[in-house]
């Protein structure tokens, strides 16, 4: 926004992110996936979450009123933080952060599946502002601070506000799409969806990544100590669980 609006009183607009991320990796026996968990639980520890929220907060233009966080047995953490509105900065464990308008959280969930040894570790992170605060800026820091092979994201902004001269105003900035705010060394290792209710302030968008290295996605395995049909098997059963995740249902 070049110029701020003239408001006839509070802005009573509020904008909400919703922000997901699933991370895909191949753990072949019990003890590696119970490794795999373990690792990622301390890699996304309640400690770091509460930095990534934090420096979130910075980029928004918001300060941290208060901040509560829990690491889980056996694994995930939660994080709540409490904001106020200030200045404007471009931008397994579950963390929150609250602030005298708004909120932001971050939770995780590592899981593996019984058959196919794929493990999948879930972020899930919600910005809720008020007032002239808009999320959308920190998508870029976002997105790199997670190992991301499938993202999904919706934004809304409910309510309205008045302008001085009484006309309701049921958005003060102008929304295209999610992917806007990405930028586009980010978007080109993805393929990207939007599916928008521009009606209803309404906006989804999911990305899933366009190149996958075998070995990025085994976990403590070397892609050359592997058979090429069990390589094959590994690349599919990868591409399978990732294409249903991105669509949202069992397709094979």
């Amino acid at each position: 926004m070049t110029e701020k609006l003239k408001l006839y009183g509070f802005n009573n607009l509020t904008k909400s992110l919703s922000f997901n991320i699933y991370d895909v990796c191949y753990a072949k026996t019990a003890r590696e996936q119970q490794d795999y968990v373990a690792y990622i639980d301390e890699q996304y520890n309640s400690e770091r979450l509460t930095g990534i929220l934090t420096n979130l907060v910075d980029m928004i233009g918001a300060r941290v009123l208060s901040i509560s966080r829990q690491d889980y047995d056996p694994q995930g953490a939660s994080v709540t933080v409490l904001m106020a509105e200030e200045s404007q900065v471009p931008a397994g464990e579950t963390i929150v952060g609250h602030l005298d308008k708004s909120h932001v959280t971050v939770h995780t969930y590592p899981e593996y599946h019984p058959e196919t040894c794929l493990a999948t570790f879930r972020a899930d992170i919600d910005v809720a502002t008020c007032g002239t605060i808009t999320p959308l800026s920190t998508l870029d820091f976002l997105i790199s601070s997670f190992d991301s092979d499938i993202i999904t994201m919706d934004y809304r902004v409910r309510g309205f506000t008045r302008d001085v001269s009484g006309k309701k105003l049921f958005t003060d900035h102008d929304v295209i799409s999610i992917q806007n705010y990405i930028s586009p060394e980010i978007k080109q290792h993805y393929d990207a969806v939007d599916i928008n209710v521009y009606e209803a302030n309404l906006f989804h968008t999911k990305m899933l990544i366009k190149e996958r290295d075998l070995q990025n996605y085994l976990f403590n395995a070397d892609v050359y100590e592997l058979a090429p049909k069990t390589r094959l098997e590994i690349s599919h059963n990868l591409r399978r669980e990732m294409i249903e995740i991105f669509s949202g249902r069992n397709i094979y």
